[in-house]
């Protein structure tokens, strides 16, 4: 498909003349809830249907060691916890998804775009949690090569970054698998409020450059 082209004209420096220059639009910066599907993993816009799955896949204590809020102790939590990303969704600064397993259309966890700043084509990935069972499985690594797809490739994305707690070794591998390049410590960036802490954040990112590297580094992992 040829790109859209919008036609500008431009007054030639040496000639004073008028002339036409034809510069390639670019795509809307505007990303919305959408299903994204791959192999393994379907990624549906967060909805209350999901609620009962996402809770059950959320009672393993350990997924929630380096995140901003506690284990989900009741269904109840989980509608709050969906209510305020939802809410947060109105507003236009993330897009929540439920990570669901094709092989059976179970809810296994959740992820969001964050942080979308539209006059800047940025965004965060971000508020990533899986059952157990769903870790160390392409479920992970499709979710991400599905999200970076979209957001480079779809809405021309100029950067994505991806943030962890400091001491997540486990995350900030993940992370540096993907090939996102490390920033640097963010001190004291966040305190959670469950539990007063105070925590040093590692940020790491990526922009359309490294793009296709990464994308075939993910596609490869894949297949293996």
């Amino acid at each position: 498909m040829s790109p859209i082209v919008q036609v500008l004209p431009v007054i030639s420096s040496w000639s004073g003349t008028a002339r036409l220059h034809c510069r390639p639009m670019q795509p809307l910066f505007n990303p919305q809830p959408v299903v994204l599907e791959g192999r393994y993993v379907r990624l549906e816009p967060l909805a209350p249907n999901h609620t009962a799955a996402l809770f059950a896949a959320s009672q393993t204590p350990e997924v929630w060691r380096w995140l901003p809020i506690p284990m989900f102790s009741s269904v109840g939590e989980v509608e709050g916890w969906m209510a305020e990303a939802l809410r947060t969704q109105t507003t236009g600064t993330e897009v929540a998804f439920a990570i669901v397993r094709r092989s059976d259309g179970v809810a296994v966890g959740a992820t969001r775009y964050l942080d979308i700043r539209r006059p800047h084509r940025s965004l965060e990935i971000g508020w990533t949690w899986l059952a157990r069972e769903a870790q160390r499985t392409p479920i992970n690594t499709e979710a991400k090569l599905l999200l970076l797809t979209h957001a480079f490739e779809v809405h021309g994305a100029v950067r994505v970054q991806l943030k962890t707690d400091e001491r997540n070794e486990q995350s900030r591998a993940a992370i540096s698998r993907l090939g996102a390049i490390f920033e640097g410590i963010l001190r004291n960036f966040q305190t959670r409020p469950h539990d007063g802490y105070v925590r040093n954040t590692a940020m790491y990112s990526l922009t359309p450059t490294e793009w296709p590297a990464v994308r075939d580094r993910l596609s490869a992992m894949l297949v293996r």
